[in-house]
């Protein structure tokens, strides 16, 4: 967890809510790095990654998703960086959405139907 955004985060809370969804979604155990950041990271993670130039709720950036790995080595779900300030007080929906992606799921009903589950 790292906090650059310069705004207070309710980080414990954050945590906890990926937790929840990770372990609903079957994930036992693994590694997730959850960052936020200010406006002007946020824009330029997007532009650099998605080629969209404006600051965003959320980024996911997967690694193993939920592939077989091989014995004793540890999974690496990947990073879930949020921008505070853009995000605002409804920050829940964008980090399950965000999780979501960590764990192999994209855009679409199957996506909207595990982010309802998560509500």
């Amino acid at each position: 967890m790292d906090n650059r955004s310069g705004v207070d985060v309710d980080e414990a809370g954050a945590v906890e809510l990926a937790r929840r969804v990770l372990g609903e979604e079957g994930v036992e155990s693994g590694e997730l790095g959850l960052v936020f950041v200010g406006p002007e990271e946020s824009r330029a993670l997007k532009l650099e990654h998605l080629e969209i130039d404006e600051a965003t709720d959320a980024l996911a950036f997967p690694l193993d998703a939920l592939d077989d790995l091989p014995d004793g080595l540890p999974r690496q779900l990947g990073d879930v960086v949020m921008c505070p300030q853009v995000v605002g007080e409804e920050w829940q929906a964008p980090l399950v959405h965000a999780v979501l992606h960590l764990v192999g799921y994209d855009h679409g009903d199957e996506m909207e139907a595990r982010e309802a589950l998560h509500r």
